[in-house]
């Protein structure tokens, strides 16, 4: 029955309808075992390329059908040497076109005398049709297996067109009338995604209109009866491009600013980290220095972030999303993920000393010497000290989760911290962490720009370097300011002062250690912004 696979010949025969192709045992043994490990090893959305995959087993499967026409979503579950799984959404379809999908070719087989070839159907117009058809004509209440829905914002839609987004890693999206984008969550979890939960209440309980209205979803109630999100309908928000590449952008005139207009960065007024700004404190030759359009673009920002915290923090119904003061559950978790997180840097940064040189190199050394006063930090966390509340947060908030459009700003993707479980993405965090997340964001962006023109200032590095830490403390002293100006008055309680300051610390320090491991294994060069700001706090 296997035979040696040609151009012509196919490697696998099977005297099966395709409609039953999966019930065969034969079948799903060759097929998980002698092709899906090849293919999906090659795949962009693949996470698991840094562990030896052991075996695939099939999880489940469904069919993804519409009036006879059938296709297969699998669920995979994939095994590795290091005792963990994963597991990941596959939609296949079966072509008899052999012009078809050439690249993207899964398995070529014979089917009850048919010869064709097992692709990923993402790539087939006619599966992209159907999925939006079925979300488009979803009943309010779905009971079946694989549950469609549709928002109020999505009636009397018709298909027009689909294609793929483009780039993506983890995920693949499909954009469709050049109006909607339906996300495929490729590794998922079995429980609802994060980011179909979090889009769904932000705009259709919330109103919040400066993320991608939610349209629709597909979600699978699988035989453990967990709800497991494959897919989730938006609207398509027209962009000039993320928040990442135009900082970048504005960074470069900023810092080409120094020679142009003959600034001396010894001689710009500094200020304390963390202090609360409005435009009017910021002194003139800081303006003068980084024009007022970034100023005003940072201002922006705050108050669509507090925006989507107060919206996330004003329901008293839906318990997954009813602010929860701290408790001695939550420091426990803190705690033991902390410190977690800081002996696996820890050792990252002992075993690449080697690597740095300079000032990375000065500053990894005060990393190791201070260690324990970090740990103490971390240790220091005492819930009942703090009067804040806490609130579902974005979670992995950074410049390049933001869209511009328009002088505004539109915050996507909710799905959390990748190394995190679904679980721990789900707990209820200060909302600070998301303002450290993109506090972080901002000096990534100052040092980026710096480490990718270095050839097109004048000035030293070191001295570069001096100037973007006044800047930063501008730019995040502005944005505090307005943020915390705008929550207060909405009653979003982020606690006292010093609680503030103590939370908003405790944050940078958690994403800057988290940053370094990432850095110090694949751009040891760049580990100098991580320790910097591990550095600016620890001497704060």
């Amino acid at each position: 029955m296997e035979t040696a696979a040609t151009d012509n010949t196919p490697a696998f025969q099977f005297n099966k309808t395709w409609e039953e192709l999966l019930d065969s045992s034969e079948f799903v043994q060759i097929f998980l075992s002698d092709v899906l490990e090849e293919y999906i090893v090659k795949q962009r959305w693949y996470a698991g390329k840094a562990s030896k995959l052991k075996y695939i087993e099939l999880a489940e499967f469904f069919k993804i059908q519409q009036k006879g026409e059938v296709y297969y979503g699998l669920i995979l579950e994939v095994n590795f040497v290091e005792a963990f799984y994963q597991h990941y959404f596959l939609p296949i379809a079966f072509v008899t076109d052999d012009n078809f999908a050439q690249h993207d070719r899964i398995l070529p087989i014979e089917i009850n005398n048919q010869r064709g070839y097992i692709i990923d159907a993402a790539n087939l117009e006619a599966f992209r049709k159907l999925v939006f058809e079925r979300i488009a004509t979803a009943d309010p209440i779905d009971t079946t297996k694989v549950q469609y829905h549709k928002s109020h914002g999505f009636e009397n839609k018709s298909y027009e067109s689909s294609r793929f987004m483009g780039l993506e890693q983890s995920n693949t999206s499909l954009v469709y009338n050049e109006k909607y984008v339906l996300k495929f969550f490729r590794r998922i979890f079995a429980d609802k995604n994060p980011d179909y939960e979090m889009s769904r209440f932000l705009s259709e309980k919330k109103g919040f209109r400066n993320t991608p209205s939610y349209l629709g979803s597909i979600n699978l109630v699988d035989s453990e009866n967990s709800n497991i999100t494959i897919g989730l309908m938006q609207e398509m928000i027209a962009n000039e491009g993320d928040s990442w590449d135009y900082m970048l952008k504005e960074l470069h005139k900023v810092f080409s600013n120094l020679e142009y207009k003959s600034i001396d960065i010894e001689s710009l007024p500094n200020i304390d980290l963390y202090q609360r700004l409005s435009i009017e404190n910021i002194p003139p030759q800081i303006i003068d220095w980084a024009g007022l359009n970034l100023f005003l673009k940072v201002q922006t920002l705050a108050k669509r972030t507090a925006e989507m915290h107060i919206a996330l923090g004003s329901e008293f119904e839906e318990t997954a999303f009813t602010p929860e003061h701290y408790n001695g559950d939550y420091e426990v978790w803190l705690k033991n993920k902390m410190l977690y997180q800081f002996q696996n840097r820890l050792n990252t940064v002992e075993n690449n000393m080697h690597k740095l040189d300079g000032l990375a190199l000065d500053l990894a050394k005060e990393f190791l010497d201070k260690k324990n006063s970090i740990r103490k930090r971390f240790v220091d966390f005492d819930w009942t000290k703090l009067k804040g509340e806490r609130i579902r947060i974005h979670g992995d908030y950074h410049l390049g989760q933001v869209l511009v459009e328009n002088n505004d700003f539109y915050i996507l993707d909710f799905e959390g911290e990748p190394e995190s479980t679904i679980r721990d993405r789900k707990v209820k965090q200060p909302p600070l962490k998301d303002v450290a997340g993109l506090f972080r964001s901002f000096h990534y962006a100052i040092y980026a720009t710096i480490f990718n023109n270095k050839d097109s200032y004048p000035s030293s590095q070191n001295n570069l370097f001096k100037g973007g830490e006044i800047l930063y403390r501008y730019i995040t002293g502005l944005f505090l300011g307005t943020y915390v100006t705008l929550t207060q008055n909405a009653n979003l309680n982020l606690g006292y002062n010093q609680e503030r300051i103590f939370i908003l610390k405790y944050c940078l320090l958690e994403k800057a250690i988290y940053e370094l491991g990432y850095e110090l294994n694949s751009r040891p060069k760049w580990a100098v912004i991580p320790l910097k700001g591990i550095s600016n706090i620890i001497n704060h």
